[in-house]
């Protein structure tokens, strides 16, 4: 791998990391932490990536692509787990 993406590659999975590990955290200690709640930021947040008319540049935009690749991982490890409790 290039050096040229390699950091891209290291800060993508740093920002998903941390975002998931952030997750977890909530949903253990925030009763009102739903899939249904999770489903809505995860809407504004798609709003929000389209909504580029700012400029936000290729570092922004990857922590955000990773912030919502760590809902959308989270929110379907939730749902697979309330399928298996039922």
């Amino acid at each position: 791998m290039s050096e040229t993406i390699g950091w891209m590659d290291e800060a993508y999975k740093e920002a998903f990391e941390t975002e998931l590990r952030g997750l977890k955290r909530r949903c253990e200690h925030d009763p009102n932490c739903t899939v249904e709640e999770l489903k809505g930021t995860l809407k504004a947040l798609y709003v929000f990536q389209g909504n580029n008319w700012d400029g936000r540049g290729e570092v922004y935009e990857l922590g955000l692509a990773a912030t919502i690749a760590a809902h959308e991982y989270f929110i379907d490890e939730m749902e697979n787990n309330q399928k298996k409790s039922t």
